[in-house]
C-alpha cells in the first residue's frame, strides 16, 4: 500500500506529530506483515524528529529484517535517506541494548525536568 508523505505532512518532514501521523497509519499494516511503500515525492525537507516517530519507533516491536523487507522508499531525497539512515542506526542500538536504552531515558527525563 502507497503512502503519500506529502499528503500526509506537506513539504517539511520534519516534526515529531507530522512522524506520528505516518506511525498510525503504517504500524497496523506492518505488524500485519503487509508491505508499505513510503512515497516522498513532493517533500523537501527532512529533520530526525519526524523519522523517529514515523520509523525510528517501529523497531521497538518490528524486528529489523521484517521492516526492511516490508517498507519501500521511493522519491526520497539523498538528504532525506541520510537522516533516515542515522535514525534506523540509532533505533536499533536504543532497542536491541537495555542499558543503552536506560542510559538515554534518564538523560532525557533529566533534561525534560529542566524545561
Amino acid at each position: 500500500m502507497a503512502h503519500k508523505i506529502f499528503d500526509l505532512v506537506g513539504k517539511y518532514a520534519i516534526s515529531a506529530e507530522s512522524g506520528q501521523k505516518v506511525y498510525d497509519q503504517i504500524h497496523p499494516l506492518l505488524l500485519a506483515g503487509n508491505p508499505v511503500e513510503l512515497d516522498f515525492n513532493g517533500v523537501q525537507v527532512f529533520a530526525s524528529p519526524f523519522f523517529n516517530f514515523a520509523i525510528g519507533h517501529l523497531l521497538k516491536d518490528i524486528p529489523a529484517d521484517n521492516l526492511n523487507r516490508l517498507v519501500e522508499f521511493t522519491a526520497i531525497s539523498s538528504e532525506g535517506w541520510n537522516v533516515l539512515e542515522r535514525v534506523i542506526a540509532n533505533a536499533k542500538h536504543y532497542y536491541s541494548d537495555e542499558q543503552f536504552r536506560n542510559a538515554v531515558d534518564v538523560v532525557i527525563a533529566e533534561q525534560a525536568a529542566t524545561l
